[in-house]
């Protein structure tokens, strides 16, 4: 197989460091195993951040993502790793992951962490009419 998991995370510089944007990216198919039974759990992340000096390469998520295809881990434990190995990559103003998990036993569950850098503010919504 040409590529393998990797924990490593790549970035490139921000092409717009000056402002603010919003840089979402959807994870419709993360798996990791129930760390109870070793069944797999499947998840769909979302990942919205505001970079400062560098962005997340697509190639690397991937292949970091990847890499929790066969470890076990409770939702919650993967869910801030995850956030917490993004955000040392590449030091965002700021960073949220959700992870939406299938099904188990009859319950979902959502687990929504958040990053921010120190000092950092949103700027006011703007509402046109």
């Amino acid at each position: 197989m040409p590529t393998q998991p990797s924990k490593d995370l790549d970035t490139f510089p921000n092409p717009h460091p000056e402002r603010d944007y919003t840089i979402r990216i959807d994870i419709p198919e993360f798996t990791c195993l129930c760390p109870k039974t070793g069944q797999p759990d499947f998840a769909t992340f979302q990942l919205d951040y505001v970079a400062d000096r560098a962005c997340i390469e697509l190639k690397a998520l991937k292949m970091y993502l990847w890499s929790f295809r066969d470890e076990g881990a409770f939702h919650e434990a993967v869910t801030n790793q995850i956030l917490d190995d993004l955000a040392a990559a590449c030091q965002p103003r700021f960073m949220r992951l959700t992870g939406k998990f299938n099904v188990r036993g009859g319950i979902y569950t959502t687990v929504i962490v958040e990053h921010r850098a120190e000092g950092w503010r949103a700027a006011d919504r703007v509402e046109l009419p």
